[in-house]
This record gives C-alpha cells, sequence and structure tokens, in this order.
C-alpha cells in the first residue's frame, strides 16, 4: 500500500467517479454537519459574533489603528501555534514552546547585545548581526526540539513528559542567563523589524498583488495538472469562489491597513505570517511527509506497517515545533524591544495551545489543518485586545479565552464520536 493510495485532492475526483457519486454541494454540507465535520465554519460565525459584540462595546474597537494592533499581538502566539499544528496532529503535546520561545529570544538578544561577552565582533559584521543571530537561535531551539523528539520516538518516553522536563530545564537555563542582567534591550534593527516594520501604502498594495498572484497562480497550475492527468474538477466555481475570496481579502487587509494613523502601512508581521502559512500548508498538505504525519496521526501503527518511518516524523515534528518557538519568541521580543526574567511565561503556552485547538486541530490526532492557528490565534487576540479596550478585568481575559477553549474541545469530542459512529 503507497503512502499516496488514500489522499485526494480537495474537490477533485477520483478515477471512476460517475455523476451519481458526486454529490453536490448542499448534501455534502448535510452530511459534514450530521458526522459533525464542520470545519472552519464554528470559527467564523465565533469571530464575526465577536468583532461585533466589542464594536459596541468599545468605540475604539472597530478601528484601522487597532486592528494594525491586533495583526501585531497576534503574530507571535501565531507562529507557536504553527509548531502545535503540527504536534497535535501526531496526537502528541509540546508543554516547552514557551520556554524554548524565550531561549531563542534570549539568544538573539544576547549575541546582538555588545556587552554579553557572547555578541559576535561588531566591527566586521555590525549592518546584519541580526540577520545571523536569528537563524542561530531558530537553529539551537530547533535542535533541542529534535532532541525533545528523539527521547520521545526512540526511547518511549510519553512526550507529556519529556516537554514538561523540558519547560522546567529552559526556563531554568533562562534564569541562569538573565541573572546577573535581568533585562537586555534588543538594538539591533532587523530584529526589531520583524514586529515594528510597517510597509508603505504603495508598498502594501504591491505585496497584496503579489500574495493573489501567487494564490491564483498555483490554483491555476493545480488544475492544469488535474485536468492532465484525466480528472474532473468539481465544483469549478468553488475554486473560483477561493480565488476571489484571497485576493478581496487582501486587497481589504491592505486596505484598513493604509487607512491606520499611528502605525500606518501592512505590518511586516503580519506578511510573516501568511509566509509561514503557505510554507507550512504545502508542507502539510503537498509533501509525502505532510502525508506521513496525517498518517501517523490517525493510526501510528498501520502507518509503519505502510512503510513510514514513524520516529523520524516524530522527531521532525518536534524539531518544527522549537524552531517555530523560536521565531515566535523573536517575534514577541521585538515586540518590547526587550528581554527579562518572565521571557516565555506567562499564558504563552496556553495561548499557542489554545489558538491551534480552537482552530480546529483535533487533540486525538490526524485531522486539522495549519490554517487553524491563524484562526484559532485571531480569535485570542481578538478577544484579548477587545476586553482590554473594553474596559473588562485581566481576570476576565483568563475566564472568556478558557470557555472558548473547552467550547473548542467539546466540539472536538463530539465531532470525533460522530465519525467514529458514522464509519469515517
Amino acid at each position: 500500500m503507497s503512502a499516496d493510495a488514500d489522499v485526494a485532492a480537495p474537490g477533485v475526483g477520483l478515477p471512476g467517479e460517475g455523476p451519481e457519486e458526486r454529490r453536490g454541494i448542499w448534501q455534502g454540507t448535510l452530511d459534514n454537519l450530521r458526522t459533525g465535520n464542520l470545519g472552519v465554519l464554528p470559527i467564523v460565525v465565533g469571530l464575526i459574533l465577536i468583532v461585533t459584540f466589542f464594536s459596541f462595546k468599545a468605540p475604539n474597537f472597530f478601528s484601522a489603528n487597532n486592528f494594525n494592533n491586533i495583526v501585531i499581538q497576534m503574530a507571535g502566539t501565531c507562529m507557536l501555534a504553527y509548531g502545535v499544528v503540527f504536534v497535535l496532529l501526531l496526537g502528541e503535546i509540546d508543554l516547552s514552546i514557551g520556554y524554548l520561545s524565550g531561549l531563542a529570544a534570549v539568544s538573539v538578544a544576547e549575541l546582538q547585545n555588545p556587552g554579553s561577552g557572547n555578541s559576535f565582533p561588531y566591527t566586521l559584521i555590525a549592518p546584519v548581526v541580526g540577520l545571523i543571530a536569528i537563524p542561530i537561535a531558530i537553529g539551537i531551539v530547533g535542535a533541542i526540539g529534535a532532541g525533545q523528539g528523539t527521547i520521545v520516538a526512540k526511547v518511549g518516553v510519553p512526550s507529556f513528559v519529556v516537554t514538561l522536563a523540558g519547560l522546567l530545564i529552559w526556563q531554568g537555563v533562562i534564569l541562569q542567563v538573565l541573572g546577573i542582567q535581568g533585562t537586555v534591550v534588543i538594538q539591533d534593527k532587523w530584529i526589531n523589524d520583524t514586529a515594528y516594520y510597517y510597509f508603505s501604502p504603495t508598498a502594501g498594495w504591491i505585496v497584496a498583488l503579489i500574495i493573489s498572484g501567487l494564490y491564483a497562480g498555483m490554483t491555476l497550475f493545480h488544475v492544469l495538472s488535474v485536468r492532465r492527468a484525466g480528472l474532473q474538477i468539481r465544483q469549478p466555481w468553488m475554486t473560483l469562489a477561493k480565488v476571489v475570496g484571497v485576493a478581496v481579502a487582501c486587497f481589504g487587509t491592505v486596505a484598513v491597513c493604509n487607512h491606520a494613523t499611528v502605525p500606518k502601512g501592512l505590518p511586516f508581521a503580519g506578511v510573516l505570517v501568511v509566509i509561514f502559512l503557505v510554507g507550512l500548508t504545502f508542507l502539510a498538505k503537498r509533501t509525502p511527509f505532510g502525508r506521513h504525519v496525517y498518517a501517523v496521526g490517525g493510526n501510528a501503527e498501520a502507518a509503519r506497517r505502510a512503510g513510514i518511518n514513524v520516529p523520524r516524523i516524530r522527531i521532525l515534528v518536534f524539531m518544527i515545533s522549537g524552531m517555530m518557538a523560536g521565531v515566535g519568541g523573536i517575534i514577541l521580543a521585538a515586540n518590547v524591544n526587550s528581554v527579562d526574567l518572565n521571557v516565555g511565561g506567562g499564558t504563552l503556552l496556553l495561548d499557542a495551545i489554545a489558538a491551534a485547538v480552537i482552530g480546529g486541530v483535533s487533540l486525538f490526532g490526524g485531522r486539522g489543518e495549519v490554517r487553524g492557528a491563524v484562526l484559532g490565534s485571531l480569535v485570542i487576540a481578538t478577544v484579548a485586545n477587545g476586553l482590554n479596550t473594553a474596559g473588562y478585568a485581566p481576570g476576565t481575559i483568563y475566564i472568556v479565552t478558557g470557555v472558548i477553549l473547552l467550547l473548542a474541545v467539546t466540539l472536538d469530542t463530539i465531532a470525533r464520536r460522530l465519525q467514529v459512529r458514522s464509519g469515517r
């Protein structure tokens, strides 16, 4: 049995499928509702309700300036949630990502700090020290993630125990490194620009045009490939609607960002979110590695018998989780231009995991998409921003986020039971 035998691209009929076997859009929707496969519908509806509620409760919430704030606030958490998606697809958990993100931030801060004793020779590479420090920091936490994954995959220690130990270890490392300095200011322009660079209005339109054009081009290439293979595109109007929808979303986002006053323009952090979304979605959906991740998460023993190297997949997934935690940690540190003893702590870990789960990634493995990290992060950032803007107490944010998380997990559990009953 090959790894590709039971994988079909969304919207593409399998060979030999007759017209009577192709379900209409409404019949498919009803079947999905009966089996609990709701997709992103609950998240989108919930987000619309949240935005509508806070638009009435907080006068400054529904504004271009606040939209930019939400994009910046969600970017760091979203990067961590990207890594969580892959871990959850395996049915595993990574509790160390919060302090791995903090360790990456500390590494970048130390490497760019002339007084740390760990900095590069500034007389030679001062203009690009940030460009060198960032990949080194991400490589460090990626290697740590791979090491933790090796213990899980090769030794068989549960991921909960391994990453819980990692949480304590890397928190201790951060405290040891920053114990004397307390706070390290990030002065490097390249690092700070990951969170606080804004494109000019013209550059924003160009970015929207590039993203829309690339998506349309990839969709056209996919359609032509399917047609050359002698297959039929099911519901072509839906494919066209997706292309138009992406273009509207891109240009609409830029239009809102360009109407902001302080600061004005499309945030670079938001573009980073889109870049990683496209890259990681391609990795998960269009590569053998991604299909193997879903296979291992669905049934590890069946995947092993099919010839998939299950330990290798687990190690690589934990490495991806560590690297994405590093990217998120650098963005979060750039938000405040410094790192301190609390870096990587607080609710960061829970927010990242909650974002993935709220976005529709199953805790039971084998089901979910990378885009869920974006939607879940957007929900969490919007709720936190709205409650702060409306003047609610900080404790209310935790309560509301917890309720949303509980609701998401409950829906996931119900959906899984319905799918088991329906034989899917």
